[in-house]
């Protein structure tokens, strides 16, 4: 296993189990279960106009590990395998602190009954997943509508445990409630910060965005509140830690693995993109594993609702589509390319157009778009990559006709089951070693913890900015 001293610790996030939780303010319901939450992140462009401070935190943004000699000791055929945490949109860049309670590589850890039972239900649904006419069977998403969430929560609702990750705008909480007990995680902006970083629109976005979405990959807010100085926001707490960290330790994943993560990302995608959500921060640092092994996407400071064009500059340089670096308008599309991007960083535990850290190194290879594949990528997999990772959008899978049907129905998803998939039937790949509903927090790094006092009163410059908090 590789030393972790390189990394940069930045963001922290969350996501629930395969039940949902109850309001902060919810009587008590016994056999609920919990979830905590947690992500790391490279660093992330905010806007054309963005400081040198943002410049400066770009320029540690992108991290890469060697890709291993070795290959994995699970196979790359499907067919013969046996099957900061929170933080802001825009962290800055922290060192990364190796604690006693990191999770083990996914090699040593998937569990070889679970990899059976997990193969087997893959291909034993292979047929019922593809209807006669070669389609994928898959429920319609449901109209629009906006989740309305419990109303305003205060301060004294929760007893603050400790800091699950930092950034530059504040910081995550774990916190229980005073009224069920259970473990939520409260993600806290400075208004200041916010509004000189010129990131109002953004947090009011996402806000109104995860207010918006109810979905089985996706975090949950359950309320907002402000004070003179700060925001609120109340979201799961999932436990599971981030897929960040359990990638940067396996080295790489398995093909089979990867593909179990891709196709929860996918269905997430799915059901953004049917609400005219495009989320432009796809990447490990902003996917949660709840306790049973599932993702949650989380920080949803970029999502934003596009029905046709938006020209906005902002993502992690890796992870952007050329048409975002050539500032041209884009569409859904781009989360598509960020989709090829993860499954090649999952794969090969680096990405495509990486260059030693620079950013506008990074750029220019993604406007030149030359990606060498490893030969260890399994061939289905590197002809999705060459279809997900094109700068041609009248060849880019999930923008053409069928839309997200098209990569879905691509042959190296073949074994995935969707509908039992959504529903979170087949078992995850890796299940993290927490323990569920004590707001076990072990898979989180830990910080100092905030001196500044919260809740205070006073003259509040900015609270207008954020009518809806």
């Amino acid at each position: 296993m590789p030393t972790l001293g390189f990394l940069k610790k930045k963001r922290t996030k969350d996501s629930t189990g395969s039940r949902e939780l109850d309001s902060p303010t919810s009587p008590i319901k016994d056999g609920s279960p919990i979830t905590p939450t947690s992500s790391k992140n490279r660093g992330s462009v905010i806007s054309k106009a963005s400081t040198k401070e943002d410049a400066h935190a770009a320029s540690h943004s992108t991290q890469a590990s060697k890709a291993p000699s070795h290959k994995p000791a699970d196979s790359m055929n499907p067919s013969t395998y046996p099957q900061q945490a929170y933080a802001t949109p825009q962290s800055s860049p922290e060192p990364y602190q190796q604690t006693s309670h990191n999770v083990p590589s996914i090699q040593n850890l998937i569990h070889p009954s679970n990899n059976q039972s997990t193969n087997h239900q893959y291909q034993n649904q292979q047929h019922a997943s593809k209807p006669a006419n070669g389609g994928v069977q898959q429920s319609q998403p449901a109209p629009q509508q906006v989740r309305v969430t419990k109303g305003k929560y205060t301060l004294g609702d929760f007893a603050i445990q400790r800091t699950l990750g930092t950034g530059s705008f504040g910081r995550v909480h774990l916190v229980q409630s005073k009224h069920n007990q259970r473990f939520y995680a409260v993600k806290v902006l400075k208004k200041a910060q916010v509004v000189k970083m010129k990131q109002v629109e953004h947090t009011n976005d996402e806000r109104r965005m995860l207010q918006q979405v109810k979905h089985p990959f996706l975090i949950t807010l359950w309320g907002t509140f402000q004070d003179s100085k700060n925001l609120y926001m109340v979201m799961d707490f999932v436990e599971g830690g981030e897929l960040f960290s359990l990638l940067r330790k396996s080295q790489r994943f398995p093909n089979p693995v990867a593909k179990f993560y891709a196709a929860e990302v996918t269905l997430a995608l799915d059901y953004l993109h049917a609400q005219n959500i495009i989320y432009r921060d796809l990447k490990p640092e902003n996917l949660l594993l709840d306790r049973h092994g599932h993702l949650k996407i989380t920080d949803f400071g970029f999502a934003k609702e596009v029905p046709d064009i938006t020209w906005t500059l902002c993502g992690t340089p890796d992870y952007l589509a050329p048409e975002v670096v050539a500032s041209k308008g884009y569409n859904k599309s781009v989360d598509w390319w960020s989709l090829g991007i993860l499954i090649f960083e999952m794969l090969c535990g680096f990405t495509p157009f990486w260059d030693g850290g620079s950013p506008m190194k990074i750029y220019e290879n993604i406007l030149k778009g030359r990606v060498k594949y490893p030969p260890y990528i399994h061939p289905d997999a590197q002809d999705l990559l060459q279809k997900l990772i094109t700068p041609d959008l009248t060849k880019r899978l999930g923008n053409l006709h069928a839309g997200s049907k098209d990569v879905m129905n691509h042959p190296w998803f073949a074994e995935v089951t969707w509908e039992r998939l959504q529903k979170k039937d087949i078992d995850a790949p890796y299940v993290p070693p927490v323990r569920a509903g004590v707001g076990d927090a072990s898979q989180f790094d830990k910080y100092p913890e905030e001196t500044e006092a919260y809740g205070q009163s006073g003259e509040d410059p900015h609270g207008h900015l954020f009518p809806d908090f």
